[in-house]
Formats: structure tokens, C-alpha cells, sequence
């Protein structure tokens, strides 16, 4: 099974392209945290390339853009290639099936929120204990 979950940033802009025949490739690099922090106490950022196809590409290149958020799922692929020197390199990338945007286009202009004081609050939380749970 080769199957892929990612969530992250968009770190670069977005590039849109068209095969020979006319099919639409997108491809953008995500910045993905790693669960865990360095010995500096930062956390570090891994940048994985994403590849949609036909439909998908055209909407990536519509939608995303540096610093937008999205959720990847897909598959792994390696390929490889011999570069002008002579030397044999590989290529890992993930190609996506399903690409979901997680940050609005306009995020302050369709919510309305202008200040962390709009946002809606949460003060009416209830907690709910396991036995009162219907499963």
C-alpha cells in the first residue's frame, strides 16, 4: 500500500503548466512540521513537492498560494533522471488524489474577523463525560 497524508503550508507559489497534449500540472512545495522540536527547541519543516493532475492542477493554481494551508492525500512516487553532468539523480514527489483547502481564499474578507476580539467565542463549552456518549 503507498498512501500519503499531509498537512502543511504552501511555500512557494504555486506552478501551473500544460503536457504536450493539453493535460493541466501543478506543482507547489508544502512546508510540513515535524512532531517534534531540535535540540535549539525549535520545530523544523520538512518541504515535500505535490503533483495534481487535470482538474485538481487547475484548481490548486486558482486557490493556493504561499502561506495558504491544505490537506494531501496521495501517493509516493521516486523517479530519476540523468543530469547534465552525467550523474544519476532521484526525484521523490507525492502525487495527489484529493487536495483540500484549509485556509479561505479571503480569510479575513469572508469572515469579517478583523481582530482575535471578532473571532467567535467558545465560552459556552460543555464537557461531556464517556458515559454520556451515544457509542
Amino acid at each position: 500500500m503507498n498512501k500519503v497524508f499531509v498537512i502543511g503550508n504552501v511555500a512557494a507559489d504555486v506552478e501551473l503548466r500544460k503536457t504536450q497534449s493539453g493535460v493541466s500540472v501543478c506543482t507547489f512545495k508544502l512546508a510540513v512540521q515535524r512532531k517534534f522540536k531540535n535540540a535549539a527547541g525549535e520545530r523544523e519543516a520538512d518541504f515535500l513537492t505535490i503533483v495534481t493532475w487535470r482538474q485538481l492542477a487547475d484548481l490548486c493554481a486558482r486557490y493556493l498560494a504561499k502561506g495558504r494551508k491544505c490537506a494531501v492525500s496521495g501517493s509516493l512516487q521516486t523517479r530519476s533522471y540523468d543530469a547534465q553532468d552525467g550523474s544519476k539523480r532521484y526525484v521523490t514527489e507525492i502525487i495527489a488524489d484529493e487536495v483540500e483547502f484549509l485556509s479561505p481564499r479571503d480569510s479575513i474578507a469572508q469572515s469579517g474577523v478583523t481582530s482575535a476580539t471578532d473571532a467567535p467565542q467558545t465560552d459556552n463549552f460543555v464537557e461531556v463525560g464517556d458515559s454520556e456518549l451515544p457509542f
